[in-house]
């Protein structure tokens, strides 16, 4: 029972942790457009330069973004149809978790656990990356996609975290027909 007691908190800080690689992603865009008649992309420098994270960073998503859009059969050009842009946003989150077998949490009088109370802080960040494509004539937002998740702090892995954001967002362009 005690070998029980003593593992639980690392199973399900291990769940907790593995549970949130992924991203969680949604997608809008307007109904009246050709997305057929889009063929060429450029960057659109001053929505960018707006984004609120270092120039590395920003580099690794566009350059994500740019070999999906090539892989997607896009060509890009001085004079587009289409502009992408991109802004960013993040929260810093605490993660409490308290097993409740302290000195008040097993009910009244005296409690045989009172020294195997666990209590795990841990802190992550979850960022979330907009990406936009604007018609490039009209100069309105055609299509809009949003990932949600956390961020790594490991500089090994942030150009692959990046790409994973980036590949899962573009997943939902084209915009199927409902």
């Amino acid at each position: 029972m005690k070998r029980i007691l003593k593992t639980l908190p690392i199973i399900l800080l291990l769940i907790a942790v593995t549970s949130c690689s992924s991203v969680r992603v949604a997608a809008d865009y307007d109904k009246d457009a050709n997305f057929n008649s889009y063929k060429t992309f450029a960057f659109f420098k001053t929505g960018i330069d707006k984004a609120e994270i270092s120039d590395l960073d920003k580099r690794r998503i566009l350059r994500a973004i740019e070999t999906d859009l090539l892989a997607k059969g896009f060509t890009k050009s001085q004079n587009p149809d289409m502009l992408v842009s991109i802004f960013t946003k993040s929260r810093e989150r605490i993660n409490v978790y308290d097993n409740g077998f302290g000195p008040y949490g097993y009910g009244w009088g005296w409690n045989p656990w009172y020294w195997n109370n666990y209590r795990t802080v841990s802190s992550s960040t979850e960022g979330t990356l907009y990406i936009d494509l604007i018609d490039a004539n009209k100069k309105e937002l055609v299509w809009q996609g949003m990932g949600t998740g956390y961020l790594t702090k490991s500089m090994n892995k942030k150009e692959e975290r990046i790409k994973e954001f980036v590949s899962k967002i573009m997943e939902k362009y084209p915009p199927q027909a409902q």
